[in-house]
């Protein structure tokens, strides 16, 4: 049987050769629901999630409740994630995969979204849920939708609007940002790199201080 290839929709002509049926069993199957399909414009479309399934590959019915938090001092919030989400998503899949980080959403070390990526790249899941898009990424949350969605993985976001994030974490992200960059400038072991993160948080406390004698 031919290969499919990593796209969101097929053509009619090109599902039936992958599943080896006529066009016209194809029609009737959408017909008797056995299939679903996308109409754009007068064309119909065949999402390769029904393609999987249909072939018997289908991601496991499983979903991953991710929860992020800046610091140590904020597990209680890191529970409450958890527990929310446990009861928005946890009664509609069969499995569930409970994933946690502690640390900055600019963070590329954090092992719950990278072990989140893993059980995607190897279709064993179907879901990523968490409560703010934040939560997953603070910034390109767009990529990693893609990312995700190429693996048949759909990104479920409890809270639409957007998290309003304490001050805590910004300070952590600018934190993270600056030590990337002087990282790859001196090396990350450098203690050029550890003196400049001293005289960030510095710099950071006196702008809060600031800040807090300018509010009325």
């Amino acid at each position: 049987m031919p290969k499919y290839h990593k796209k969101h929709m097929y053509r009619i002509a090109e599902v039936a050769v992958l599943l080896g049926v006529h066009k016209d069993t194809l029609r009737r199957w959408e017909r008797e629901g056995k299939v679903k399909a996308v109409w754009l414009g007068r064309e119909r479309r065949f999402p390769e999630e029904e393609i999987r399934r249909l072939l018997g590959e289908a991601n496991p019915d499983t979903v991953v409740l991710y929860a992020r938090v800046s610091g140590h001092d904020q597990k209680g919030d890191l529970e409450r994630q958890i527990e929310a989400l446990r009861e928005a998503y946890g009664s509609k899949f069969s499995n569930v995969i409970v994933l946690t980080d502690i640390g900055s959403g600019l963070s590329t070390s954090r092992k719950g979204l990278r072990k989140a990526m893993e059980l995607a790249r190897e279709r064993k899941i179907r879901a990523v849920a968490c409560t703010y898009s934040d939560r997953l990424t603070r910034f390109g949350f767009e990529y990693l939708e893609e990312y995700f969605s190429s693996f048949g993985v759909e990104i479920l976001i409890l809270n639409r609007e957007e998290d309003k994030s304490p001050q805590q974490e910004l300070v952590e992200d600018l934190l993270t940002i600056v030590t990337s960059f002087a990282g790859k400038l001196y090396g990350h072991r450098s203690h050029k790199v550890k003196k400049l993160k001293e005289e960030m948080k510095e710099a950071l406390k006196r702008l809060d201080t600031d800040d807090q004698l300018k509010t009325p």
